[in-house]
């Protein structure tokens, strides 16, 4: 166990115990990083266990510390981000800021020292993925499960690149893609799929009429486009891109009047469970509800000349790293 300083801003210098592989900070330390009353530091921390949304058993321990009768909570890198995302302030603004910039120069710079190694293709693309999560962040002030998801979605992203750290030339591996289909989704099926999905919302209250209207056979264009072949060779042969295809083409080719992001995130899940790909080994989905929807909101925002870092990205987000 050691003492760092993990972050300064000029004002602040702010000191980590560090153990077991990441930094750990009591409430005061938390409070003062994000110019924030213990008391919201307390609500915050309370709701991210309440809500599961890090495990309170690996990220809350108790340590003795000088001049304390009784240990004292400390708590986990991934605490603190996740009540970072919570907060509004200008230093928790500040500090999200320089986290991101230090996410980006890590794995920049870690993988910079095997560019000899590993192609270097594969840097610029992780390079620009964290960019885009980077710039879709910044558009819009995120709700609590928006801000979760796209931890998921960098924490997943960060899990399946590092996986090649330490490969040399002759043992560098692509990621494994499934190559068997189960299940071919035709434009009946899927017209199927979304009419119930509407029925369901404009129960709830949640669509109108508009939800799911076809624009000139739009969405049947679109599953062509993910079945297209060439000289008898499919042009997208495995399941993954064609389920990252999909999600793309309909969130971004627009075929409905209303509902295009709700439908496409509905297909990509019956897609993705139809083919048996849709869960982990160990049960859990491979893609949360939270980082769905961050995915959704990740594709409707990029630019036409970012699609090859999207499918990338959500083929990524398909790997199973357990």
């Amino acid at each position: 166990m050691s003492d760092i300083v993990i972050y300064e801003d000029g004002a602040l210098a702010l000191n980590a115990t560090v153990e077991n592989e990441t930094v750990w900070l009591r409430q005061n330390e938390i409070a003062k990083l994000f110019n924030k009353d213990r008391t919201v530091v307390t609500r915050h921390i309370n709701n991210i266990l309440k809500d599961n949304e890090v495990d309170e058993k690996s990220n809350v321990q108790k340590m003795h510390i000088a001049n304390s009768d009784k240990p004292v909570k400390f708590y986990s890198l991934d605490i603190i981000l996740a009540v970072g995302y919570r907060t509004n302030s200008f230093k928790a603004i500040k500090f999200r800021q320089w986290a991101t910039k230090v996410l980006k120069s890590y794995l920049i710079k870690g993988y910079a020292l095997n560019q000899k190694k590993l192609q270097q293709q594969k840097l610029q693309e992780l390079k620009n993925t964290i960019n885009l999560i980077k710039q879709s962040m910044s558009q819009k002030e995120l709700s609590p499960n928006e801000a979760k998801g796209f931890v998921e979605i960098v924490s997943n992203y960060a899990k399946s690149w590092a996986l090649l750290q330490g490969y040399d030339e002759q043992s560098l591996q692509e990621v494994a893609e499934t190559k068997e289909q189960k299940f071919i989704l035709d434009y009946d099926e899927a017209k199927e799929a979304i009419a119930e999905l509407k029925r369901v919302l404009v129960a709830k209250g949640e669509a109108t009429k508009l939800f799911g209207q076809e624009k000139a056979d739009e969405l049947k264009g679109n599953l062509l486009n993910i079945y297209q072949s060439f000289g008898g060779v499919e042009l997208l042969p495995s399941v993954e891109q064609k389920a990252a295809n999909l999600l793309y083409y309909i969130i971004k080719g627009h075929p409905f009047n209303d509902g295009n992001k709700r439908i496409g995130a509905y297909l990509f899940v019956l897609f993705l469970h139809k083919n048996d790909i849709l869960y982990k080994i160990n049960g859990e989905p491979k893609i949360n509800d939270n980082a769905l929807a961050s995915l959704a909101l990740l594709v409707a925002t990029s630019a036409p000349e970012q699609k090859d870092i999207i499918i990338k990205l959500v083929m990524n987000m398909l790997v199973d790293n357990e």
